[in-house]
């Protein structure tokens, strides 16, 4: 059965059922200003939420920043000011450090891992109960694949050329691990990367995939790229809803969110790994140079980042916890996609150690 078919058919039924219920009229934002095309994740989101409720729920969309700070989604939504944010989970990791596997992982997760865990292996179930502590449900409906990787104006060809260099990065584990490749880790929205760019307040910067880069401008302001971008194998996106407005919904209208941000999960991954080659295309006739780390530097890199994971999953049980059940999954999942390979979706990393997580899930 065609999406368009599927969701035509659930709008309808929902429609009916919803027909009957009160009215609910809800105001989400998001972290993205409309100059990123992260918002499109978003605004489709939106769209097949408002045609799958029918009557039952109406979604009001703002961009970010015209509510409220990126940086103040998540207590808006958490106070209930608002009943809804688009989020990138990682930018909470100073609330939980659980937030950050999360979002993403350092040279661990790709998207279809991620797509799959959610699903089928507990994932959509450690999200709830990581912002459940904070109010919220929470529903994943966004994922891209690698991305893109540092943009500067020296050259990276080895780790070596990270050696003092300032470089706008995200992620928890992600700084810890630049700091011990001798660079430093400077934080800061997407909105402002541009600029420091260009007046040299730092040396580089990674943000997203090719395609969100290029609506950044970044091909404006740097010369090089470096590839591939092993701090962010995978990033999830997903919508905090304030969980006094859930559960003001009838079980049908819940159901019928569930299903466009299932759909807008895989939508979005398709979306973005179309966008993403095109833009590729579109960085290297602006005369962008792209460099690529050879494997054994990759195969450095990995040894590196499951110390920082186990490292920092410990300083936390939840931490701990979510990686757990990440590892767990590539181990089972490692059964089946090693004998289909090289067909199979993915590589199986040399990851973490799993008994050295579990170690911690109680501590």
């Amino acid at each position: 059965m065609k999406l368009t078919h599927l969701i035509a058919t659930a709008t309808m039924s929902f429609g009916l059922t919803g027909a009957a219920t009160a009215q609910e009229s809800w105001t989400m934002t998001t972290t993205w200003p409309s100059s990123l095309e992260l918002i499109e994740i978003d605004r489709n989101f939106v769209d097949l939420a408002n045609k799958l409720t029918g009557d039952a729920l109406t979604i009001e969309f703002f961009e970010g920043g015209a509510l409220v700070p990126a940086g103040e989604v998540f207590g808006a939504v958490e106070s209930g000011t608002i009943q809804a944010g688009g989020d990138w989970p990682g930018y909470w990791a100073g609330r939980n450090s659980a937030f950050s596997p999360l979002a993403t992982t350092a040279s661990l997760f790709n998207a279809v891992d991620y797509v799959n865990w959610i699903q089928q292996w507990g994932g959509a179930e450690l999200y709830n109960e990581i912002y459940g502590k904070f109010g919220m449900v929470y529903l994943p409906y966004g994922v891209t694949n690698n991305e893109s990787g540092f943009r500067t104006n020296k050259k990276i060809e080895t780790l070596d050329d990270l050696q003092g260099m300032r470089l706008r990065l995200s992620g928890l584990e992600q700084g810890r691990l630049l700091e011990q490749l001798g660079g430093s880790q400077v934080s800061m929205a997407g909105g402002e990367i541009y600029q420091s760019l260009e007046r040299g307040v730092i040396d580089g910067a990674e943000f997203s995939t090719p395609n969100v880069d290029w609506s950044g401008g970044f091909q404006q302001v740097t010369t090089f790229w470096a590839t591939p971008g092993w701090h962010q194998s995978a990033s999830v996106f997903g919508v905090m809803v304030n969980k006094a407005s859930w559960d003001a919904l009838s079980p049908e209208t819940q159901e019928a969110l569930q299903i466009a941000a299932d759909a807008n999960l895989i939508w979005s991954l398709a979306f973005t790994e179309k966008r993403a080659t095109e833009a590729y295309q579109q960085f290297e006739d602006a005369g962008i140079e792209i460099t690529r780390y050879d494997d054994e530097t990759l195969a450095r890199v990995q040894e590196m980042a499951n110390e920082v994971i186990v490292t920092t999953a410990c300083e936390n049980p939840d931490s701990a916890k979510v990686y757990l059940s990440q590892v767990e999954y590539l181990n089972d999942y490692a059964k089946w996609r090693d004998a289909s390979a090289p067909f199979s979706l993915g590589r199986t990393p040399d990851g973490p150690d799993a008994e050295k997580l579990r170690e911690c899930v109680g501590n």
